[in-house]
């Protein structure tokens, strides 16, 4: 099976449930931007309960711009701040240590275009997981597609409503656990074992 996907900012556990079961994974990467979504958002478990990240971008001045055309807005040390709230949500957890190293130096580059980042993540993240990320990329845009799993919705978290099976998360005992969050939490709570849980779940 192929799946169409977006390339978001550290996605979803649902993108990574629906790469970890597929044969081919395409990405869109000519569609325009779109505000409110994850393409430059994520969602962590915070002490506070579920926080959001979103990565400050340079608005076009027309009307419509690309999402691989958009590039970053370096005027607020977002990176800095990002870093900080994922030691505050994770330094506890089981395996931040172990992965801390990996991630890292996606907040101290400084890309350009978002959709470099978005990659630069995935690809960390696969490596983590022992994940195969061999990928195409779209060369048009279509509305709608054929032959192949159209999941470009799930990079808008209010049209994502896949629920996962609860795994431990380091405030649970405070807020209950948090579905859906991004890949990380995922990660950090369960290192390795991530990639077993991603194929028994279902979207």
């Amino acid at each position: 099976m192929n799946i169409l996907i977006h390339p978001t900012y550290f996605p979803s556990i649902s993108h990574f449930v629906a790469m970890a079961k597929v044969d081919a994974i395409t990405f869109e990467v000519e569609d325009n931007f779109q505000k409110q979504t994850n393409r430059n958002r994520m969602y962590i478990y915070s002490p506070n309960g579920m926080q959001l990240l979103n990565i400050p971008v340079k608005h076009s001045k027309t009307a419509h711009q690309k999402f691989k055309d958009t590039r970053l807005e370096h005027a607020f040390d977002w990176q800095k701040q990002h870093f900080k709230s994922l030691e505050a949500a994770y330094r506890t957890s089981p395996f931040f240590e172990y992965f801390e190293d990996d991630i890292r130096p996606i907040f101290e580059k400084k890309h350009e275009f978002m959709m470099d980042l978005n990659f630069e993540a995935m690809e960390i993240v696969t490596s983590c997981l022992g994940m195969d990320f061999s990928y195409e990329k779209t060369t048009e845009y279509f509305h709608e597609v054929k032959g192949i799993n159209d999941l470009r919705h799930l990079a808008n978290g209010k049209k994502d409503t896949a629920n996962f099976e609860p795994y431990t998360q380091v405030f649970e005992e405070k807020h209950g656990f948090i579905n859906n969050l991004s890949i990380l939490d995922l990660l950090f709570n369960e290192g390795r074992y991530a990639m077993e849980y991603l194929k028994n779940q279902e979207l």
